[in-house]
């Protein structure tokens, strides 16, 4: 490990997720400031602690155009990606070839069946570098792949949604306890900051205050995440996205039938047991539910679970923060990981 300061750039920073990350990186220990980029066409110059005064009494942080030449004479080594997809789809291979790791907040390199990444409509200049990319891009979920975001260079951070499932699902059925051809049911609930800066119709205040409105429903693009990492079919799961009245937090409840009755404290044992050594990950005592209160504004994915009497019908709650552990604070985390550091570096 080196105790020089690692350059980081981040191209998307005025966004949500991007200022969440930003506001991570200045602070981080192990960094050198950060370089923040504006998009080709982006008319703003505004420096970052202007548009977000959150930042300001620590200097200032200018929106530097974005090119190739910046990248280079700045010396950066990791790139983080908070833009749509499209763009990270068309900048990443280029970014990869001089010798930039990344880290994604995009669905651009998630997901690697051609049918479950449809759903973007991604067109490449390349598609045999591109073909090579998914191929190669380690999806970004510390506590399932550890060891192969430590030598990746292309971590695609996954979507916060998937990642309060995941987390809540793959200890039981990497273990086969959960019938899967039963099939699963998630049912999830997302404040509005889940849809992005830009505002919509469906995102303004007079449509979601005093509201709760389920959307996507069999379409959500997330979806294949959770089929490919859970490695279940679409016919064995259903997904059911809603948008909550407030800013921040997700809570995914979680139905399902286990193979065979089990106990209370085999179940916890089980959870305990996969995510032994995972700082970030939270098991809820058997009977105790997460809260989206508890892990709102940290890194953390708390998962809790009952039981029904009959020891084989199981619901599990899993909260998390959708800016942080379900986008910066796991970007951030899958550095540290990339780089030999504590997972809790810079998230404290």
């Amino acid at each position: 490990m080196s105790t020089a300061k690692l350059q980081t750039a981040v191209m998307g920073a005025t966004g949500y997720s991007g200022f969440e990350l930003a506001r991570l990186l200045v602070r981080h220990p192990m960094l050198a400031e950060p370089l923040f980029l504006r998009r080709e066409g982006e008319e703003s110059s505004i420096p970052l602690d202007e548009v977000y005064p959150h930042l300001s009494g620590n200097g200032s942080y200018p929106l530097k155009p974005f090119s190739w030449e910046t990248l280079r004479s700045s010396g950066v080594n990791l790139l983080f990606m908070a833009t749509p997809h499209e763009l990270s789809r068309e900048l990443i291979p280029e970014a990869l070839a001089r010798g930039v790791r990344v880290v994604d907040l995009s669905g651009a390199w998630r997901l690697k069946c051609l049918q479950n990444r449809a759903v973007y409509g991604l067109t490449d200049k390349d598609p045999q570098r591109a073909a090579e990319l998914d191929n190669s891009a380690v999806y970004g979920l510390p506590e399932l792949h550890r060891q192969s975001i430590a030598d990746a260079a292309l971590v695609a951070n996954p979507g916060c949604y998937p990642t309060s499932i995941i987390v809540a699902l793959a200890p039981l059925v990497r273990a086969g306890l959960i019938d899967v051809e039963h099939g699963i049911i998630c049912d999830s609930k997302s404040g509005v900051s889940g849809a992005g800066k830009k505002p919509t119709a469906k995102t303004h205040f007079c449509e979601v205050a005093d509201n709760l409105s389920a959307y996507s429903l069999f379409a959500h693009r997330h979806t294949g995440e959770m089929l490919e990492q859970l490695n279940v079919t679409a016919d064995n799961l259903i997904f059911s996205p809603h948008l909550l009245p407030i800013p921040r937090g997700i809570l995914s409840t979680i139905y399902a039938r286990l193979r065979q009755p089990m106990t209370a404290s085999a179940v916890e044992s089980c959870l305990r047991e996969f995510y032994s050594g995972s700082h970030w990950i939270r098991i809820f005592a058997a009977g105790k539910l997460p809260q989206i209160q508890y892990s709102i504004r940290t890194n953390f994915c708390d998962v809790g679970f009952s039981l029904a009497a009959d020891g084989k019908r199981i619901i599990m709650v899993s909260c998390l923060d959708n800016l942080i552990k379900g986008a910066a604070g796991q970007a951030v985390q899958n550095m540290n990981v990339m780089y030999g550091w504590s997972e809790r570096e810079g998230l404290q």
